[in-house]
């Protein structure tokens, strides 16, 4: 797309932080908007002294104006370390966050790109997931706060497209992962990488057999770029990885690619985690042309490089085992 001025809320985010990269490449000017309630500074911070990067600290919950082209709204907790921590801040930061970035779309003419999640559907009835399918969700359990933020999230967005006429792009991240992963967010790849790195078990919860997709960022990224200046409107689309591993595969290959020693334990199911979780995006390739090329062996390989340069800080300096310990891996 032609230069354009893009805001990125979240932008200090493991994906927000990757997403003003890609921007700044393609010539855009990129304005990053954070609380770094769970963005982190560091994510940024070679991009601080780029002539086309702006970072404003603020929070989503308040409103905020902004001259922009293209809004990439991606503020919000997205594991359930940090989501389940503050529930109702999660819930403020779906609803209040997202009306607020779309009358900042809706004041100036800018598209606005919503980042929903696979976590909509729940733990589904329906696999692999489609954008048609309504969900199986606990509209009163732990991850309420952030499943349903989520699809009430959708229900403003369509409705501002259809009574203003704000042009929205509704994507449903699946499972992503890669380097800025935060050390203790309790997902999947994150937990196992940090257990491996350190000779600690690896806890797998239920009997390792459930699955979920995984998605490289740099594929999630190139996919949200192209749904922004896609000429359509079909939206929601499921944007993921289809290839299904169970979580024991990805244990054992995260074991293997680390040279670790460390043995796995199994821990209870939490509550509402869903079984299996695999995007059908048939849309995605359609429409985008757009699939991922990023194979899982390379992605973790990259993954753990990344966690082993900032695991190597002094002692302390990522003490995370405290926090780790007990909790469900999942999320986006």
């Amino acid at each position: 797309m032609a230069s354009k001025r893009v805001l990125v809320t979240g932008g200090a985010g493991f994906i927000g932080s990757h997403l003003c990269e890609r921007l700044l490449d393609e010539g855009h000017d990129v304005l990053c908007m954070d609380n770094l309630f769970t963005g982190q500074r560091r994510n940024i911070e070679h991009l601080l002294g780029h002539e086309r990067f702006e970072f404003e600290r603020h929070d989503v919950n308040e409103p905020f104006v902004v001259e922009a082209d293209r809004i990439f709204h991606l503020a919000c907790p997205a594991s359930p370390v940090h989501y389940q921590r503050n529930p109702v801040r999660t819930v403020r930061t779906c609803v209040q966050g997202t009306m607020h970035a779309l009358e900042a779309a809706r004041e100036v003419g800018a598209r606005l790109f919503i980042a929903s999640t696979s976590e909509v559907y729940g733990d589904p009835a329906v696999h692999p997931q489609t954008e048609d399918y309504w969900g199986h969700v606990n509209p009163i359990g732990v991850r309420a706060c952030y499943d349903e933020g989520k699809r009430c999230a959708e229900a403003l967005a369509i409705s501002y497209a259809t009574q203003y006429g704000v042009q929205v792009r509704i994507a449903r991240i699946f499972n992503t992962y890669g380097p800025r992963m935060h050390e203790n967010d309790g997902r999947v790849v994150s937990n196992f990488i940090v257990q491996a790195l350190r000779g600690e078990p690896l806890t797998l919860y239920g009997d390792g057999r459930q699955t979920r997709s995984f998605c490289y960022v740099d594929d999630l990224v190139e996919a949200a770029v192209r749904f922004m200046e896609a000429d359509t409107d079909a939206t929601p689309m499921n944007l993921g990885n289809p290839q299904e591993s169970t979580i024991e595969r990805i244990a054992r290959a995260i074991k293997d690619l680390s040279n670790s020693r460390s043995e796995t334990v199994l821990r209870p199911l939490p509550q509402d985690d869903p079984t299996r979780r695999c995007p059908d995006i048939s849309r995605a390739g359609e429409l985008l042309g757009w699939e991922p090329k990023t194979g899982l062996e390379e992605g973790l390989l990259r993954t753990i490089e990344d966690f082993a340069r900032r695991l190597s800080l002094p002692e302390g300096a990522l003490d995370t085992h405290d926090e780790l310990e007990g909790m469900p891996h999942a999320g986006v």
